[in-house]
């Protein structure tokens, strides 16, 4: 029974969590008021995969381990070229706009906040983004999340056009 704790343990750690926002939130009921935490976490595997998860509970512990146990269920796969994304793209999800665009390799992460928690998790060694229009994270990380999935690699793009990707590329 010991052994199987441990190795479910050390599986859970394959992932990089990133607590990207914690806020008070606050109900109002007829005896006053209740407070609650919200947590926003962003979880990958650095090779590709990531995922967000939003959680709220009493305590911040709480709600962070609910955001975290959604965020595994939401794992999204970045098409990636090298280290960086195939193609510039902006993703859009409410007030909140992301610009992604591939970057020189060296370049490193060039992103602010949410974006940079989104991309750092996912494995995503050179990027430049610009977030722009809404600067709640919960939007920013929805904008980014749009972008990752409308990226299309030269194989899908040729597929549906039914060429081959060398003709796509050239």
């Amino acid at each position: 029974m010991q052994r199987n704790r441990k190795k479910r343990k050390k599986e859970e750690n394959i992932y990089e969590e990133r607590v990207v926002d914690i806020a008070r939130v606050t109900k109002v009921v007829k005896g006053g008021r209740r407070f609650r935490f919200s947590a926003l976490v962003v979880v990958g595997d650095k090779k590709g995969q990531v995922g967000f998860g939003t959680g709220k509970a009493q305590e911040v512990p709480d709600a962070i381990k609910k955001a975290i146990e959604e965020a595994k269920k939401n794992f999204v796969k970045v098409p990636m070229y090298g280290n960086t994304i195939p193609h510039e793209i902006t993703g859009i999800h409410g007030g909140g706009r992301v610009f992604l665009k591939p970057a020189a390799e060296g370049s490193g992460v060039i992103a602010g906040g949410p974006v940079r928690a989104v991309v750092e998790a996912a494995g995503v060694a050179d990027i430049l983004s610009k977030s722009l229009g809404s600067d709640s994270p919960i939007n920013i990380i929805r904008a980014t999340f749009n972008a990752i999935d409308n990226l299309r690699t030269a194989e899908q793009v040729a597929r549906t056009r039914g060429k081959t990707a060398k003709e796509i590329l050239s």
